[in-house]
């Protein structure tokens, strides 16, 4: 299974919300990148859920519950959204500048894309996140 990260301002959309909605469609992604990165999901696959502009940490992990199917935001069919759920938060929030300092995560996609909504993790990223956070098993 393939693991991701997706980006959300905590004032827009929390992990609380999140948390307490008990699901989301995750839609309004206008990035072709990102578009994609959604397009490649499959039920199942692991998401980390990172707070930006204000707290800048991953805070949660979620999982894909829906692939892709038009975007209900858009009346444009190239725009897609898949529907996720929250498994669990850390135990410790990772923050973007332990993720910097962490040589293990230099070519983490949200630190050389920083503006990409939708990126993928790899399964050694993934295990380095987790160890940050305070998760002994993944």
């Amino acid at each position: 299974m393939a693991k991701w990260l997706v980006k959300s301002e905590p004032f827009v959309y929390s992990w609380e919300q999140f948390v307490q909605d008990g699901s989301t469609c995750w839609d309004g992604v206008r990035n072709y990148q990102a578009r994609n990165n959604l397009q490649a999901m499959q039920k199942g696959d692991e998401v980390f859920f990172y707070h930006s502009n204000e707290g800048l940490a991953i805070v949660g992990i979620a999982r894909v519950i829906r692939t892709a199917y038009p975007d209900p935001t858009s009346d444009d069919s190239r725009w897609v959204a898949v529907d996720l759920e929250p498994v669990r938060p850390l135990p410790k929030p990772v923050s973007l500048a332990e993720m910097k300092a962490d040589p293990r995560l230099r070519h983490l996609a949200l630190l050389r894309q920083p503006r990409l909504s939708v990126c993928p993790v790899t399964e050694s990223e993934w295990q380095a996140i987790l160890s940050l956070g305070g998760v002994r098993e993944s």
